[in-house]
């Protein structure tokens, strides 16, 4: 009894005169930096200009989330199958890279409410005479391994029973192998169909059809256990749409009306 005693005390003590500890939030604050991951070869949310700078949306809102915190922001290129690696590792703060906001993720890092919405387009090579999404059925087609629409499409492949999905690195290798026929189809955010049809670095591509998926809500990330991180990231979310940042950004990088971040029949 007496040790139990003692035992307590010490401890209790100890908790007592021990230094607090500083979580995220503070330790960015205090360094002076907030590192972000961003993938640069999805534009119009990341790429690289001519003078090899990072542009867009996600660079804008990781520079205006770094401002809001009174920090520098640093852009860490960050290709898709490495963003939830990077943060784990230790080489980024936050993410800040159209990270679809699944179960599945969320079972490793901490999610916050969307900060965009994609809807989902078929982008086709024009030799390959594919119109609609139906149309890909038996065909090859292809996406950016571990996205949103990579895994949806996989499965839609499946389902179907015949055709070929194969998985890319990046967005600009899917688009390639798709200019070069090597595939027949993809499907990929609408954002990015437009840009890279637009941008004619990818030639005999056109946008097809909308894609019969659900629409992709994405979220900045964390660490799962940062509770002040992401609850700050949560209020800063909501400010970016209350002062009308986000629908500013939306029509710089986009162009249009920007789309409601409000799940139907969860919040509006």
């Amino acid at each position: 009894m007496k040790t139990s005693v003692l035992t307590f005390g010490l401890v209790a003590a100890a908790a007592l005169t021990s230094p607090a500890h500083a979580d995220k939030l503070d330790d960015i604050i205090a360094s002076g930096t907030l590192r972000c991951a961003v993938v640069l070869d999805f534009p119009p949310m990341g790429s690289r200009d001519e003078n090899n700078e990072p542009i867009g949306f996600d660079v804008d809102y990781c520079n205006d989330l770094a401002k809001a915190l009174g920090v520098t922001a640093e852009i860490v290129e960050t290709p898709f199958p490495e963003r939830i690696p990077a943060l784990m590792s230790g080489r980024v703060d936050v993410g800040v890279a159209s990270t679809s906001d699944t179960l599945e993720r969320a079972k490793t890092v901490g999610m916050t409410v969307p900060y965009f919405a994609f809807e989902m387009a078929v982008t086709a090579n024009e030799k390959s005479g594919i119109k609609s999404f139906e149309d890909m059925k038996g065909k090859v087609v292809g996406a950016t391994a571990g996205t949103y629409e990579a895994i949806a499409l996989e499965n839609q492949v499946k389902a179907w029973g015949e055709g070929e999905f194969r998985p890319y690195q990046t967005q600009a290798d899917v688009f390639l192998a798709l200019s070069q026929g090597q595939l027949d189809a993809t499907v990929s955010t609408s954002t990015v169909a437009q840009s890279n049809v637009k941008g004619g670095k990818f030639p005999g591509i056109s946008v097809v059809d909308k894609a019969p998926f659900d629409i992709d809500y994405v979220a900045l990330f964390t660490n799962r256990e940062e509770y002040g991180f992401l609850n700050y990231l949560n209020l800063f979310v909501n400010q970016q749409v209350r002062t009308g940042r986000y629908a500013e950004l939306y029509e710089k990088w986009v162009g249009g009306e920007a789309p409601s971040l409000a799940v139907n029949g969860v919040y509006r």
